[in-house]
C-alpha cells in the first residue's frame, strides 16, 4: 500500500471509530507506531483537525465534514461477497441492516462499478444446510442493549425443552457450534449463562440499566468455553 492509500485508509478509519490508538493503527496497516505518528502530522498538516486524548487515542474533533466515501470494484464486490455469508450467519435482523447498508454502497457506485457488481451478485451463490437457517429477529437488538447496558428479559427454552424467563445483563455475543450465543449475566442464577439465541422464544428490551457496574469482558469469557470453535 502507497502512503497516499494509506493515509486515506487511516482517515476512514478514524472516521469510523471514536477513538483509535496508535497502536491499533499499526497493526491494522503493519507499519511502525513511529510512521503512525509522521502520518497523523501529515493528516493534521492537510487541514484534518485531530486529537489526541491520553489512554483513548487518536480521533477527528467533532463538527469537521468529511466528504462521502468512495469505494473502488474490489472493496464492493468484497462487501457483496460478504452478503451471502449474512444469509447464513446471522438472522433477519442484521440482513436487513446489511442489505440496507449495501445499497447505499451500490448507490454511490460508478457504472461501470455497477455492471461488474450486479454479474457478481447473479453468480454468487452460498448453500447452506436448514439448521444454519434462522428465523428470529433478536440480533439488532440484543447488541443495542449490548451497546447501552440495559437490562433484558427474555423466556428461554434450553436442550430439555424446559421454558423459563430470565433478567440478563447482556455483555455480548458469540458464534460458536454453528450458533449465535448470548452471554449476559443472570438475576436469576446470580451467575454468568450461555443462551443460544435460537432457543429464545421472546424478548424484551427494558430501558432499566446494569445493576452491576463491572462485568467480565467477552475475550475472559470464551476461554471458559467447552469448545474452540
Amino acid at each position: 500500500m502507497n502512503r497516499i492509500d494509506r493515509l486515506f485508509g487511516i482517515l476512514i478509519l478514524l472516521q469510523s471509530k471514536k477513538h483509535v490508538s496508535a497502536e491499533s493503527i499499526a497493526s491494522r496497516f503493519e507499519i511502525s507506531v513511529r510512521t503512525v505518528y509522521r502520518d497523523v502530522k501529515a493528516l493534521s498538516e492537510q487541514g484534518i483537525p485531530l486529537s489526541f486524548e491520553p489512554n483513548k487515542g487518536y480521533f477527528i474533533v467533532q463538527g469537521y465534514f468529511l466528504p462521502p466515501v468512495s469505494f473502488n470494484t474490489d472493496e464492493a464486490s468484497a462487501l457483496l461477497m460478504m452478503e451471502r455469508f449474512i444469509e447464513g450467519f446471522a438472522d433477519k435482523s442484521i440482513k436487513q441492516h446489511y442489505q440496507s447498508a449495501l445499497d447505499k454502497v451500490k448507490n454511490v457506485l460508478k457504472s461501470n462499478q455497477k455492471k461488474v457488481v450486479e454479474n457478481l451478485n447473479a453468480n454468487i451463490r452460498l448453500q447452506l444446510p436448514k439448521r444454519l437457517r434462522s428465523d428470529v429477529e433478536y440480533l439488532s437488538l440484543l447488541q443495542n442493549a449490548i451497546a447501552d447496558k440495559q437490562i433484558v428479559s427474555i423466556k428461554y427454552k434450553n436442550y430439555k425443552e424446559e421454558v423459563s424467563e430470565r433478567r440478563l445483563e447482556p455483555i455480548g455475543l458469540i458464534f460458536y457450534a454453528f450458533s449465535w450465543h448470548l452471554i449476559g449475566y443472570c438475576h436469576l442464577r446470580s451467575s454468568y449463562r450461555d443462551f443460544k439465541v435460537n432457543n429464545i422464544l421472546q424478548l424484551n428490551c427494558s430501558s432499566l440499566p446494569f445493576t452491576l457496574t463491572e462485568h467480565i469482558s467477552i475475550n475472559d469469557y470464551m476461554k471458559q468455553l467447552p469448545v474452540d470453535y
